[in-house]
């Protein structure tokens, strides 16, 4: 077994035994959210040691290959969806695009007053009923993102009970008659999933979440629904596109 796990053949040890376990990464001998074996077995398999494992072992993690959960070990990550910031953002279209069936599913439905910040978005008086809409979106059935949409309930009646069934919000505004729409901004952010949106997006306590606020409107500007959307960091990666 090496003792400086340094190099070997002018090539980096540490970087042979990433080398290794990357690959065994892409021919499927481990799968996603697979767990890693040991460091200790990691060194015996490769004969070299613990240091130069946890260095190819950073190496890959930095990669976003791996990720390591205290206490647990070192798990395979599955690939980030690149999911694209644009004028036309729609998430059944953007996960298909990249090979994976999208799917959404209502957590709850309500009506409640707008507050001024949400009234202003959408261009309506404070106090203004709003549909609240809470729905999980999923790639392949792994959640990817819970979000929260907010649109006028009078222009928009029983849409709770019709998202539940349609499971888009696309569709949605278009049984209302609504064929297209755009985005208008959206603002970026992160922050630490909270206890329920760490349950509903399948992450340990203490992992990350991106945050999208956002406002979508219709072809001649005028607003239709603001959105604020939580993703699991650690399955998507953002694209920013010009307009």
């Amino acid at each position: 077994m090496s003792l400086t796990g340094e190099s070997s053949g002018g090539v980096a040890l540490w970087r042979r035994v990433a080398d290794s376990i990357e690959q065994s990464i892409a021919d499927g001998t481990y799968a996603r959210d697979t767990k890693l074996p040991g460091e200790t077995e990691i060194a015996e398999l490769h004969r070299v040691n613990r240091h130069t494992v946890r260095r190819a072992l950073a190496a890959l993690a930095e990669r976003g290959l791996v990720r390591a959960e205290r206490g647990s070990g070192t798990y395979v990550e599955a690939p980030r969806i690149a999911y694209p910031l644009r004028s036309r953002t729609r998430f059944s279209e953007i996960v298909g695009a990249d090979g994976h069936t999208a799917d959404g599913k209502l957590l709850n439905s309500t009506i409640e007053e707008a507050t001024q910040d949400l009234a202003k978005r959408l261009g309506l008086k404070t106090g203004a009923p709003l549909l609240r809409i809470d729905a999980l979106r999923t790639a392949d059935r792994i959640p990817i993102c819970v979000g929260t949409k907010w649109l006028d309930a009078e222009r928009f009646p029983d849409g709770g009970k019709i998202y539940g069934k349609l499971r888009s919000t696309t569709k949605l505004l278009a049984h209302f008659g609504v064929r297209d729409y755009r985005r208008e901004w959206t603002n970026v952010s992160a922050s630490i999933a909270d206890a329920a949106d760490a349950a509903r997006l399948d992450l340990a306590l203490g992992r990350a979440v991106l945050i999208t606020d956002s406002l979508d409107v219709e072809p001649d500007g005028k607003p239709l629904l603001t959105t604020r959307a939580r993703f699991a960091a650690e399955r998507v990666q953002f694209v920013i596109e010009n307009s």
